[in-house]
Order: C-alpha cells, then sequence, then structure tokens
C-alpha cells in the first residue's frame, strides 16, 4: 500500500504532515495511552479476540489492525491464526514493529483516513485500538469508509475508545454516538466497559469502552 505522502496536495498534505508529527511527538515524550491500555487491558483483549477466532467456522481469515503503533497488538491476532496486518502513519512505529516481530506479520506505513482496499486486499476482523479516538470527526468518518472499502460481508470491527470526560485535553474521549455515526453499514453488536485496573489517572476515569460491530453481508 502507498503510504500516500506523494500523492497528497494542498489540505491534505498538511493534514498528513500534522498528523505524522503529533504522533511522532507522542512516542518521543512517551504519551502513548493505547500503549499503557495494552499492559492494563490485555486480559480482556485476549477474550476478545479469542472470541472472534473461534466464532469462524471456517477458522480465522485476514485483520487489520488500524493505528498499530509499534506493534504492541497484532501479534495477539496472529498467535490466534489470523493472518495479520498493521498500518500506521508514522514511520518509526512501522520500523520498531518490524523489528520486534515475530516474523509473518505484515506492516505498513499508511494514513488510516486513506485506506487503499487495492494495496492492503480485504479483511474479515478489523482491531482499533486507541486510533479512531484520535481523530477529528471528518477523519473518523474517512477512516469509515475505507474500513468499510476493505470489509468482507460479515466482517467485525472491534474499536476499543475512551469516553468523553473532563480530562478530554489529556485523553482525547469519543461519545457512541460519534462511534456510530462512522461506521454506517456497520451493526453495534455489543459495547462492554473496559478494565480499568491498573490503567491510573487519568485513563481510569475517562469510561473506556469495547464497540463490537459487524458489517452487513449483503
Amino acid at each position: 500500500m502507498p503510504d500516500g505522502r506523494g500523492r497528497k496536495e494542498g489540505p491534505e498534505r498538511r493534514i498528513y504532515v500534522e498528523a505524522m508529527t503529533k504522533y511522532r511527538w507522542m512516542y518521543r515524550l512517551g504519551f502513548t495511552p493505547w500503549e499503557r491500555y495494552g499492559a492494563a487491558g490485555g486480559a480482556q483483549l485476549g477474550v476478545l479476540l479469542d472470541r472472534e477466532a473461534a466464532g469462524r467456522p471456517n477458522g480465522p481469515g485476514r485483520a487489520l489492525d488500524v493505528g498499530c503503533g509499534r506493534g504492541q497488538f497484532t501479534p495477539e491476532l496472529a498467535r490466534r491464526g489470523w493472518e495479520a496486518v498493521g498500518v500506521d502513519i508514522v514511520p518509526e512505529a512501522i520500523e520498531a514493529a518490524r523489528r520486534k516481530g515475530p516474523a509473518g506479520i505484515t506492516y505498513v506505513v499508511g494514513d488510516v483516513t486513506d485506506l487503499d482496499p487495492a494495496g492492503l486486499g480485504t479483511f474479515d476482523l478489523f482491531l482499533d485500538i486507541g486510533c479512531f479516538q484520535g481523530l477529528d470527526t471528518g477523519q473518523r468518518a474517512a477512516e469509515g469508509r475505507g474500513v468499510t472499502a476493505l470489509a468482507t460481508p460479515g466482517a467485525t470491527l472491534l474499536l476499543l475508545a475512551f469516553g468523553p470526560s473532563r480530562y478530554q485535553r489529556l485523553v482525547e474521549g469519543v461519545a457512541r454516538a460519534e462511534v456510530e455515526a462512522a461506521f454506517p453499514g456497520w451493526e453495534l453488536l455489543e459495547v462492554e466497559d473496559a478494565d480499568t485496573a491498573g490503567l491510573g489517572w487519568p485513563m481510569n476515569r475517562t469510561s473506556p469502552k469495547w464497540y463490537r460491530f459487524r458489517r452487513a453481508a449483503g
């Protein structure tokens, strides 16, 4: 998949550069709340992924980790038999994910608001841990369109997002209605409280939720 840097012009180019710069600084400063959740909520994530793998009579298919960062969660997909692909806008994060491994996982530098079906193929499962909530309304809609374009009939989406809170400037949150609005044509199957034990302040005050969607089969 092309990373989008060569074909973007004008406002799109500016938005792309701003997003990449923002997340580069977050990595450099060590402020990566999506990674902190992984240390605290790994057991719950494992249960959710086990359920997805077990619920497919033909076995796991292809899975995309949207905004995969340094590949903290992508290997969990591969361990459960998925053909795992991770995509992220920050080249340094993708390089770190590739170094960490394991072998057999594909990591791609790409813009989650401009996913390219021709470059990535289609997927049966999407995982988004903390990426969606960091986007503005237009970018969230763009991610939704891209995910939909890459989704096989009956595909599922697992999305973790922190909720709106008084700490919005520190941890960006998103309301349920905003999540649903970004994925028309998907059925919201479940909303589950995310485990906040061990998260620490302020993330343990943001009511994080797991959203599980299914793409319409028709």
